[in-house]
């Protein structure tokens, strides 16, 4: 799939009489989207893959500048799969000699990691890395690789497999964070938001020994770009996460995953974030002993209803493997939210009405390690 495939997710999961029409507005950049072939709109209609779109935006360079809570830094990281930029954000409790954790956030379609309309603001992780002692890292899809629109190429093989491509950039961006930072390679997270999730997803499947945890918000799971437009059930959410499982090889881990979902998300609809719960319960399963035998299943086995003051209520479920431990996966969908993330940051996709995403994030990730 080539990189209009992306404008499906601004254009949403229509029904199929509408496509055309819907096309049409995609083509005539209704929206905020670019053109796009009637074939891959069918396709992305059908199966909706994992990219929102809200304009383009060239990533900025930012100088290395003091806040008044911490210091960021920009810098670069180049291998023979290619170039990306990025911005560290270092807490107050950062010095030498103290190893912390690592959050690396990626952007979705439309954004920067860290210049105009980016994750950094989006999330607002900064503020929770300075109160709880952690490092974030935001990455910036490089400009051309990423035309039309900036996003993440998880669509395509290429970008699903692990030495190559955008995981082999990212993950050698975040060893290169460790290495200069001195942080603890154990407790290293990967967190995204649409284009983003669709890759920190990615990033848990080709580097299981580097990520202790995944979240994504408004993502989906491994090779769904596999999935029959015609029929989504031909290729369902085990058959991808036997796929996963393999590109997992002898790294293969139950690798904890948190997500998140909006009950009114059009562009990447809750059926989507089912599946991926789906999908990750069937790889922890065979990660655990090799067999699908329920070990770890798609079952709920906690859900607390959560309804803060002046926040969207949400549903908070947590699935455990059979034998005991931490839950493997969590799941949050609030309701009344759409294609955008929760908190107290800013920007045209934030939620401010939200529960803050990137505080139960951390909690989710805090206590999390590779052994």
């Amino acid at each position: 799939m080539g990189n209009t495939h992306r404008c499906a997710w601004a254009c949403g999961v229509e029904r199929a009489a509408l496509q055309r029409d819907r096309a049409r507005q995609c083509q005539h950049g209704a929206d905020g989207v670019h053109p796009m072939s009637p074939r891959k709109m069918a396709t992305a209609l059908a199966i909706g893959v994992l990219f929102a779109t809200v304009g383009g935006s060239v990533p900025a360079q930012a100088s290395p500048a003091v806040n008044a809570a911490g210091v960021d830094e920009t810098k670069s990281y180049t291998s023979a799969e290619g170039t990306l930029s990025y911005q560290v954000h270092l807490p107050p409790a950062f010095s030498a000699g103290q190893p912390l954790p690592v959050v690396v956030s990626l952007h979705g379609c439309g954004m920067t990691g860290f210049g105009f309309n980016s994750m950094k603001d989006l999330t607002n992780l900064n503020a929770v890395a300075d109160e709880k002692g952690f490092i974030v890292v935001y990455p910036t899809q490089d400009l051309l690789r990423g035309l039309p629109l900036n996003c993440w190429n998880g669509d395509e093989p290429e970008h699903q497999r692990r030495d190559h491509g955008e995981p082999a950039l990212i993950a050698g961006l975040t060893r290169q964070v460790v290495s200069d930072y001195g942080a603890d390679p154990k407790r290293v997270h990967v967190n995204g938001a649409s284009s983003g999730a669709g890759t920190a997803v990615i990033m848990g499947v080709t580097y299981p020994d580097l990520f202790a945890s995944v979240t994504s918000m408004a993502g989906a799971e491994y090779a769904v770009n596999e999935a029959n437009p015609l029929n989504p059930d031909e290729v369902g959410p085990v058959d991808t996460a036997k796929r996963a499982w393999a590109q997992m090889g002898n790294r293969a881990r139950p690798v904890p995953v948190l997500v998140a979902q909006g009950d009114q998300d059009e562009p990447v609809p809750p059926f989507l974030a089912d599946r991926l719960v789906t999908h990750w319960a069937t790889i922890d399963d065979l990660a655990l002993n090799g067999v699908l035998d329920g070990d770890m299943d798609d079952t709920a086995d906690k859900t607390v209803d959560v309804a803060l003051p002046g926040l969207k209520p949400y549903t908070h479920r947590s699935y455990f493997p059979e034998d005991g431990g931490d839950s493997l996966i969590e799941y949050i969908f609030v309701t009344g939210m759409g294609h955008t993330w929760p908190g107290p940051g800013s920007g045209p996709l934030v939620d401010n009405d939200g529960p803050d995403l990137a505080r139960i994030m951390w909690d989710f990730a805090a206590d999390r390690q590779l052994s």
